[in-house]
C-alpha cells in the first residue's frame, strides 16, 4: 500500500486520498478520505437458499458524498437481481443449451479470487477473477473484471471505469439477449422516486428503443430527498449495434449488445460511469470526458444535441 497523510474525522485520524479495506469473503470498500464512496459485494455461499440469492453475483455498490449508505440497489426490493453496477446476459448460448445470468437462474456468476487491488492518492483499483457456471457449476466464461475508481471532472464527484475481458472456455459463447436484460448496467437503491427520473441522450430527437451506439447517455433520479446524476459512457471499440435501456422510472439503464466469443477467445469491454451530486451537469463536461476516455487527442469533438426524457410508468423484468 502507499503511505497517506492524517486526516481528522469525527476525532479519529484517517488516511486521506484513497485506500482499500477487505471485509474478508464478504466484500471490498474503497474509501476516500476515510469515507466509503464504493463497495464491491464479491461475496458466494450457497449454505442456504436465502444465501445463495444473495450472493449469486457479485456487483458495484457507489455511496454518497458523505459514505454513508448506497446510492444504489443491492438484493431483494423491486427486481433483485438488479444490482448497483453489474453484467449479465439473460440468454447465453452454449454447448447447445440457454442460459440466464442476469436473473440468474439455474447457476451463479462467482468471484474466485482478486488479482490485484491498489490505491493511491489518485484513485483505487479492484481486479476481480470470476467464473460464469453453468448448471453443474462448470465455468462457461471466465472474467477478469477490472473496476478503477478515481476523481471525475467538477462538477462529478467520482469516475467509475469498468472493464471486463469475457473468455469462452471450452466452447463458443453466444451473449445474447435484449437491451432489458442484458449488458452492463446501472440501478439506482429502491427507494427512487420513480416519477423524477429523468434520461438525457446525445441526439436531438433521440429514440434508444431504436438508435443505436451512443456514446453515453445520462441518468438524474431522487433518492432520499436528493438528486444524484449518473453517465455511463461506451468506449468506441466496444462491439457495434449497441443499444441503451434508459427509459424505465426505477432507473436500471445500460448499454446492451449481442456478441459471438469462439472458444478460447477473449471478448474486451470497457465503460466509464460518472458520478455527481445534482442535477446533470453540463454537455460540454460530459463530451470532454468521453473524449479523454476514448483518447481523441486532436480538434474535440463537437458538443452534441441533447434530448432529454422522463422515466416510464410502465416495468419490464
Amino acid at each position: 500500500m502507499f503511505p497517506y497523510l492524517p486526516l481528522l474525522i469525527n476525532g479519529q485520524n484517517v488516511a486521506t486520498g484513497f485506500s482499500i479495506e477487505d471485509r474478508t469473503n464478504e466484500y471490498l470498500e474503497v474509501m476516500l478520505d476515510g469515507r466509503i464512496v464504493c463497495r464491491y459485494m464479491y461475496a458466494y455461499d450457497n449454505s442456504t437458499p436465502d444465501r445463495l440469492h444473495e450472493t449469486y453475483k457479485p456487483y458495484l455498490h457507489v455511496f454518497d458524498a458523505d459514505g454513508e449508505r448506497p446510492i444504489t440497489k443491492g438484493f431483494g426490493g423491486h427486481f433483485t437481481h438488479h444490482r448497483g453496477i453489474f453484467i449479465g446476459w439473460n440468454k447465453i448460448q452454449f454447448k447447445g443449451k440457454s442460459y440466464d445470468r442476469w436473473h440468474m437462474t439455474g447457476g451463479e456468476i462467482v468471484h474466485k479470487q482478486f488479482l490485484d487491488t491498489h490505491a493511491n492518492s489518485d484513485g483505487a483499483e479492484i481486479v476481480s477473477l470470476t467464473h460464469w457456471h453453468d448448471e453443474a457449476q462448470v465455468p462457461m466464461v471466465e472474467e477478469i473484471r477490472t473496476m478503477s475508481i478515481s476523481h471525475a471532472p467538477q462538477p462529478f464527484r467520482l469516475r467509475i471505469d469498468f472493464s471486463a475481458q469475457l473468455k469462452a472456455i471450452g466452447s463458443d459463447v453466444f451473449l445474447d439477449g435484449d437491451p432489458e436484460h442484458a449488458g452492463v448496467q446501472y440501478r439506482p437503491a429502491n427507494e427512487v422516486i420513480p416519477e423524477e427520473t429523468t434520461y438525457i441522450f446525445p441526439k436531438e430527437k433521440a429514440d434508444p428503443t431504436t438508435d443505436l451506439d451512443y456514446s453515453w447517455v445520462g441518468e438524474t433520479y431522487t433518492l432520499y430527498e436528493k438528486r444524484y446524476s449518473i453517465v455511463e459512457m461506451n468506449h468506441s471499440y466496444n462491439p457495434k449495434e449497441t443499444k441503451f435501456s434508459a427509459y424505465r422510472d426505477y432507473g436500471r439503464f445500460g448499454a446492451f449488445f449481442t456478441h459471438l466469443i469462439e472458444a478460447g477467445e477473449t471478448l474486451n469491454i470497457l465503460y466509464r460511469f460518472l458520478v455527481a451530486d445534482g442535477e446533470m451537469p453540463a454537455t460540454d463536461v460530459i463530451q470532454r470526458d468521453w473524449d479523454d476516455f476514448v483518447g481523441v487527442e486532436q480538434q474535440p469533438t463537437p458538443v452534441p444535441k441533447i434530448t432529454v426524457i422522463g422515466g416510464v410508468s410502465k416495468s419490464n423484468r
